[in-house]
């Protein structure tokens, strides 16, 4: 599959990856909105209501509408935030309108070189499983790292204003 998208012009990759993108936020959001309702129950319903999800309700509901679109910049809040805007209700035509710009970029960061991220890393992992986790966990932290920074700025200046 990603060798045939790689295979594409660059709009018809951005244009596919934005409706997968779409499809795959519409069936998190819908799948919240059923537990919502009751539909599903089971013990795999239970742990949509993880922590995780309800950690991603509470950004939702504190930061709002633009935390849809930039969840699509994540791995793994993207999906937690599509399931709480379901599981909270949020009326559907506000939640697509505010998914559209998230599809949009995560198509074209996936079809600009996210795709060989995850190309690469599976490269690595073909030729040493040790070197792809080792790799993938300095990712990690670099990240953790990088927000860690920021917050720990953001306080600071708060502290130092308030």
């Amino acid at each position: 599959m990603v060798d045939w998208i790689r295979s594409q012009p660059f709009i018809v990759a951005c244009l596919f990856l934005t409706c997968v993108a779409g499809v795959r936020s519409q069936c998190t959001y819908w799948l919240g909105r059923a537990v919502r309702a009751g539909l599903v129950r089971s013990a795999w319903a239970k742990r949509i209501a993880s922590q995780a999800a309800l950690r991603a309700r509470d950004k939702l509901e504190r930061w709002g509408w633009p935390m849809i679109p930039v969840s699509f910049l994540t791995v793994g809040l993207q999906t937690a935030v599509n399931l709480s805007a379901g599981l909270i209700g949020w009326r559907w035509p506000k939640y697509t309108l505010a998914a559209v710009p998230g599809w949009i970029m995560w198509g074209v960061v996936y079809a600009a070189g996210g795709l060989a991220l995850f190309a690469g890393i599976a490269a690595i992992w073909a030729a040493a499983p040790w070197l792809a986790v080792a790799t993938v966990q300095t990712l990690v932290v670099l990240v953790v790292a990088a927000v860690y920074i920021t917050r720990r700025r953001r306080v600071l200046a708060a502290a130092a204003t308030g």
